[in-house]
C-alpha cells in the first residue's frame, strides 16, 4: 500500500516524500482511515514503528480541510497532543513542522524545565495543534493562557509511560477540562489492564488496532549478559567500548547520581559522554541529545524517563549498566538499538544483586540470555553463575582473569 492509496492530500503526500517516506508502517496503514473517518482509537504498537505519524498525519489532514474558505486566517487550538517527557514531546512537534510544512497548520510544544515566556509568545500568535507535558499544560491552563473552546482533537501517547510516571491525576484534570464533543486517540507501546481501564472511561465508541511485530523486540535485537561485581561495571564498560569502538551507544542507569558518575569516570578515561536525566535543565538536555544525534560525541548515558522519546536513527549498541526494575523496561531499552525492521546490539551487565530483575525479563521475554564468558572482567565467584552458565562455559573462561583474592588481574587503575 501507498500514502496516495490512504486518501491523503497533495500537501501532505508532497511532504512526506520530503521525508524519504515510500509506504505506510502497520500502524499507519490502519491508524490512518480510522482517525480520518473521525472514529476514536486505541492503538498499540511497539516504539519505532511510527506511531507519530500515524496519528498526526490524519489530524493535520482533517485541521486544513476544514480551514477552507476559512479567510480569517486564525490559528485556533484545534488539537492537543499530550505526551510523557519533554525529548519527546520536542520530537512529534518536530514531526508535525514536516508533515504540514506544506499547509498553513501553526504547531508549537510546551514543556517544563524552561522558562514559559517563548511558549506563551507562541500560544498567543495562535496554534492549530499542540504538543505537551502535563505540567506545564497544567501551569498554563491555570494561568489562563489555554483555551480549550475550539478544540476537536485530544491524543494521548504512550499512554502506558503516561500512567508509570504517575501522571494519571494530571491527565484527568486535564481531561475534565476538554470538550465533551471530540475525537480521542490514545497510542501506547502496550496494553495492560491499566490503559483498557482507563480507555473505556475516556473514550467514546472505540475503535483498536494493534500491530504485533513480525519480530519481536527480543528476538529482533542480538543480546548477551556479561556477569560483573560492582566494583569492576566501569571497566568493562571501558572495555565494550574499546573492544567494539560503537559508533553510537546509548548506556542506562538506574539512577540521575549514577547516570552522572558513570559519564565522569568515562572523561577520567579520555572517552566523551554526556548524561541526560531528570535533575538536567532543559537546554543542557537537549544540547546533550543533539549532539549524541549529530555524532559528535558516540556514548549517552540516561536514565530510564529521560530516554523515553529518544529516536536515533541506526543506533549500534545499547548497555544495560544497570539491569531494570521492571521486565517491561528492559524491553523498552533494547528496542532503542532494534528500530523498524533494523537489528541491533544490547549487552546487560549482571552482578549478584541482579539475579531477581534477570529471572522476571527472562521470564518475559521467553529466553535465556546468553552470557558471554570472552570478557577479563567476569565474576564467577557468585552463585548466580550457576544459574546461568554451563559448566562447559566455565570451563572455557580463561584461568588468568582471576587470582586468589576473586579480584581481577586486568583492573585498571580503579579499585
Amino acid at each position: 500500500m501507498t500514502f496516495k492509496e490512504l486518501h491523503l492530500i497533495p500537501h501532505i503526500l508532497k511532504a512526506l516524500d520530503a521525508q524519504g517516506y515510500e509506504q505506510p508502517t502497520p500502524i499507519q496503514e490502519q491508524s490512518i482511515p480510522i482517525v480520518l473517518r473521525g472514529k476514536d482509537l486505541l492503538a498499540c504498537a511497539q516504539t519505532g514503528t511510527g506511531k507519530t505519524a500515524a496519528f498526526s498525519i490524519p489530524i493535520i489532514q482533517n485541521i486544513f480541510l476544514n480551514s477552507m474558505g476559512d479567510d480569517s486566517n486564525e490559528h485556533k487550538l484545534k488539537a492537543l497532543i499530550l505526551t510523557p517527557t519533554r525529548e519527546l514531546a520536542i520530537q512529534i512537534d518536530e514531526s508535525i513542522t514536516n508533515y504540514s510544512k506544506f499547509t498553513n497548520i501553526e504547531n508549537t510544544v510546551v514543556f517544563g524545565g524552561v522558562k514559559q515566556g517563548k511558549q506563551v509568545k507562541a500560544l498567543r500568535r495562535g496554534v492549530d495543534i499542540l504538543v505537551a507535558t502535563p505540567g506545564r499544560l497544567l501551569d498554563l491552563m491555570r494561568q489562563g493562557h489555554i483555551s480549550f473552546r475550539d478544540l476537536e482533537y485530544f491524543v494521548l501517547d504512550e499512554a502506558d509511560q503516561m500512567l508509570d510516571m504517575g501522571f494519571i491525576h494530571d491527565i484527568r484534570s486535564i481531561i475534565g477540562e476538554l470538550p465533551k464533543e471530540r475525537q480521542s486517540l490514545f497510542f501506547s507501546a502496550t496494553m495492560p489492564d491499566s490503559i483498557v481501564s482507563l480507555s473505556r472511561t475516556i473514550l467514546g465508541n472505540f475503535q483498536t488496532v494493534t500491530i504485533k511485530p513480525e519480530q519481536p523486540t527480543a528476538e529482533r535485537v542480538e543480546q548477551k549478559l556479561y556477569l560483573v561485581n560492582r566494583r569492576n561495571k566501569i571497566n568493562l564498560l571501558v572495555y565494550i567500548l574499546e573492544t567494539f569502538e560503537p559508533k553510537s551507544v546509548l548506556v542506562f542507569s538506574r539512577t540521575k547520581h549514577g547516570a552522572d558518575k558513570i559519564v565522569k569516570m568515562l572523561r577520567e578515561d579520555k572517552i566523551s559522554a554526556e548524561a541526560i536525566h531528570g535533575d538536567k535543565n532543559q537546554k543542557k538536555r537537549q544540547k546533550a541529545l543533539d549532539i549524541f544525534k549529530s555524532g559528535k560525541i558516540q556514548i549517552l548515558v540516561a536514565t530510564d524517563i529521560a530516554a523515553r522519546g529518544i529516536d536515533v536513527s541506526n543506533l549500534e549498541l545499547v548497555v544495560n549498566y544497570d539491569l531494570p526494575d521492571e521486565a517491561e523496561t528492559y524491553v523498552h531499552r533494547i528496542g532503542r538499538t532494534g528500530r523498524a525492521n533494523a537489528s541491533g546490539l544490547a549487552i546487560s551487565f549482571c552482578t549478584s544483586e541482579d539475579v531477581d530483575n534477570l529471572r522476571s525479563i527472562e521470564t518475559l521475554i521467553k529466553q535465556k540470555i546468553k552470557v558471554d564468558n570472552d570478557q577479563p572482567y567476569i565474576d564467577d565467584g557468585s552463585d548466580y553463575l550457576e544459574l546461568h552458565v554451563s559448566s562447559e562455559q566455565r570451563d572455557r573462561r580463561p584461568r588468568s582473569s582471576r587470582n586468589r583474592n576473586g579480584r581481577n588481574n586486568n583492573n585498571r587503575r580503579r579499585r
